[in-house]
């Protein structure tokens, strides 16, 4: 870093520009001083575009937190004379006792600000068709074993995910939100009728913010519906983007969610997002990112509009998995979409992390146990999902007897510790995870205990691993009983030592023969 004076001309920085404003890295960060131990996690609490950045000024580091800016994002706001602007907000956790601390006081904030909801009290277990399932491309004949199955292992809603609106390929025509007549003759409203007959909640896939460039009523609307740079509509991916400070784009969403909620019954909306509408929008605005964050704002005031009359709809927040983590969408929706991760043993690490960047009662983890695993396989995937919100997927109606079994057992346990899940704090007694690393822990802590979640990705390991719980501070001291709650009858040897060993900090729980 070169000084000039008594300033740096280098700075550490990170952005993201456009609507999947996670998809490289998340809008917040972690930041400490090594010699006083004092550290800052901060949060920018936007669904855009974002900047942060970490230099120094006459001998103090500064740390600079921002929405969209003109030389990143493309961002130009004019202010005519009584004009006024509001900058996009932040929040900063401080902390003196390291990163769980800081993520224990942010997750206090986040819970303090979130819109109270039923959702987060209760944690019901959801299944999807998609993931390594049905793959949007479902038919009521592929449903209804599906929906068997998983009323038999104990799901409470069931979710149709993409595909119920179309006759055969859909990307790029999506846009009308009418069911397919040919994949479900029947009507759909047959299928989801035989969902709540299961006793479960049904519930449809929408992409509600764009619509297809072959969408049939796509020619038939006016361009200020959608994204404009050139003078042209903005097409990504073979979508166009739907600007939502037009009253009457709002109008069309209001009636689409109407539809499914009051004619369909639809009691949970997966409100996926799959473009990234780039820069923004220069229709009617100072620059495209001034469009852009007309439009991120005028969203968000829509989705207050959609919850105050059903507020007993749960919205799930995806963007391709988790390409859309924020906070300003985290304070609305209940459940947030963590990854599209099709690898069950590479998502073990982004679940395990995941923590860090929400609370745990909407952290959203698939479980998709394959056709041809094995018992340990099919644990793994389970234990991936259980200290968070279960999205339950794949085969169901093809596994084995015995892990069938398997998947009940994890969802009845954990049916009863889930209403400790909102009230628990997360902690990594191994460090956080590293994506290439072959051991890794989760642990959430709270007043009635904590539970710890232990992966080994290595299945011809049978290395004794060593797990420090001093972060548990004064409750590893009145520890009175440890178990192993889950999966109860595979093989897995382990010990608490009370004393620490001279090798790690804290009293350690060792554990050998815990394979994948």
């Amino acid at each position: 870093m070169r000084r000039v004076f008594h300033y740096s001309t280098k700075r550490l920085s990170f952005s993201a520009t456009g609507t999947w404003n996670s998809h490289e890295y998340l809008p917040m960060g972690y930041v400490e001083c090594s010699e006083t131990g004092e550290g800052w996690f901060f949060s920018i609490i936007h669904n855009g575009s974002w900047h942060w950045e970490i230099s120094d000024c006459k001998d103090a580091l500064y740390l600079q937190l921002s929405g969209p800016t003109e030389a990143e994002n493309h961002w130009y706001k004019e202010l005519k004379p009584g004009e006024c602007f509001t900058s996009v907000h932040a929040a900063v956790a401080v902390t003196t006792e390291g990163f769980a601390d800081a993520v224990c006081e942010m997750t206090k904030y986040r819970r303090r600000m979130r819109r109270p909801n039923e959702d987060n009290e209760r944690l019901p277990v959801i299944f999807n068709d998609f993931m390594n399932c049905l793959g949007g491309d479902p038919t009521e004949e592929k449903e209804y074993p599906l929906i068997d199955a998983a009323a038999e292992i104990g799901c409470e809603y069931y979710t149709i995910d993409a595909g119920w609106y179309a006759d055969g390929s859909w990307w790029s025509r999506v846009g009308a939100w009418e069911p397919s007549a040919q994949r479900f003759p029947n009507g759909l409203d047959r299928v989801l009728s035989y969902i709540r007959s299961k006793g479960m909640v049904p519930g449809l896939w929408l992409e509600l913010e764009v619509m297809g460039i072959h969408c049939p009523i796509a020619a038939q609307k006016p361009d200020s519906w959608f994204f404009l740079r050139h003078g042209k509509r903005v097409i990504d991916h073979g979508r166009y983007q739907l600007d939502y400070r037009n009253p009457e784009v709002r109008a069309f969403a209001d009636e689409v969610i109407r539809r499914l909620v009051e004619d369909y019954g639809a009691g949970y909306i997966k409100m996926d997002y799959n473009i990234n509408a780039g820069l923004g929008t220069t229709h009617e605005a100072d620059s495209a990112g001034d469009g852009l964050l007309g439009h991120n704002r005028a969203y968000l005031t829509w989705l207050d509009g959609v919850f105050a009359r059903y507020p007993q709809l749960i919205i799930e927040n995806c963007g391709s998995g988790g390409m859309r983590i924020n906070d300003a969408l985290l304070r609305r929706h209940s459940i947030q979409s963590s990854s599209d991760q099709t690898t069950y043993t590479s998502y073990a690490a982004i679940a395990a992390a995941a923590p860090a960047a929400l609370p745990p009662e909407q952290n959203a983890v698939w479980s998709y146990p394959l056709c041809d695993a094995d018992p340990e396989q099919t644990a793994f995937n389970m234990v991936n999902a259980m200290t968070m919100r279960i999205h339950q997927s794949g085969h169901l109606a093809r596994l084995s007897a015995a892990n069938k079994a398997l998947i009940k057992e994890a969802l009845d346990y954990y049916k009863s510790f889930r209403s400790q899940i909102k009230e628990s704090y997360p902690f990594w007694p191994l460090g956080l995870p590293d994506p290439d690393a072959q051991v890794f822990a989760l642990g959430l802590r709270n007043d009635h205990g904590a539970h710890l979640a232990v992966w080994r990705t290595n299945s011809t390991s049978d290395e004794t691993i060593v797990i420090p719980i001093g972060a548990l501070k004064k409750e590893a001291a009145d520890i009175k009983e440890i178990a192993l709650a889950y999966p109860a009858a595979l093989p897995c040897t382990w010990q608490y030592q009370k004393q620490a060993m001279p090798s790690a900090s804290g009293s350690p729980l060792t554990a050998r023969g815990c394979s994948k």
